[in-house]
């Protein structure tokens, strides 16, 4: 048994669970979990099809991102956000995905630089429990260049469980155990999804 099966298993399970809901197109999306008492973790393989569980799903990282075993697999392009989230924070998992709804909420509000929400029930799994709780996303640039994309998206990591909007690329979401994120996540593509019906269904009225 290797030193990180658990954490091998956990993150496969995560990996069908998104999978399932259609989260990977195009193999995008990248998703890591932390070795428990290590500087380690792990992260999905670049260019896979994450649609489909195999042994070369993940390889293991250190705090650098880099691979801390032989192995011919590639870190994920993206694993530099990985790292300086593991780097401020005491976040245990790491998801990050590509969906029409979440690319489009960046768009939208991508000159304001975020987007905030208010008084939606699907807001306490975030852990904000007050009446009318607001979640606000920041949105950073999306750089090409991965280490500028790491330095700005680095100046909104600021808890051990958030998320931030990349313009136009998806979203990252992290929490102190891989339930945590998952619940991020949820929570924010749930808020994406309701706020675009809710405008279209205002441009709809407004047309009558």
């Amino acid at each position: 048994m290797s030193i990180y099966e658990k954490e091998w298993q956990e993150l496969a399970d995560i990996k069908d669970e998104l999978a399932a809901r259609d989260w990977f197109m195009g193999t995008s999306g990248n998703l890591s979990i932390k070795v428990k008492g290590t500087k380690t973790f792990l992260i999905t393989a670049s260019g896979k099809d994450k649609r489909k569980r195999t042994s070369e799903d993940f390889l293991l990282a250190d705090e650098n991102g880099l691979p801390a075993e032989e192995t011919v697999l590639r870190p994920s392009a993206e694993t530099l956000l990985h790292t300086e989230i593991y780097r401020k924070t005491a976040a245990g998992c790491v998801l990050h995905i590509h969906t029409v709804e979440n690319n489009v909420i960046s768009d939208l509000y991508g000159d304001e630089r975020k987007v905030t929400f208010k008084g939606h029930e699907i807001i306490k799994a975030t852990g904000r429990w007050e009446e009318d709780a607001e979640f606000t996303i920041p949105i950073v640039h999306n750089h090409a260049d991965i280490p500028a994309l790491s330095r700005e998206f680095s100046k909104y990591i600021e808890s051990s469980a958030g998320a931030i909007l990349i313009r136009n690329h998806g979203i990252t979401v992290w929490g102190r155990t891989p339930l945590e994120a998952k619940k991020f996540l949820e929570a924010s593509e749930f808020l994406f999804q309701y706020h675009l019906l809710l405008r279209q269904q205002a441009a709809y009225a407004v047309s009558l």
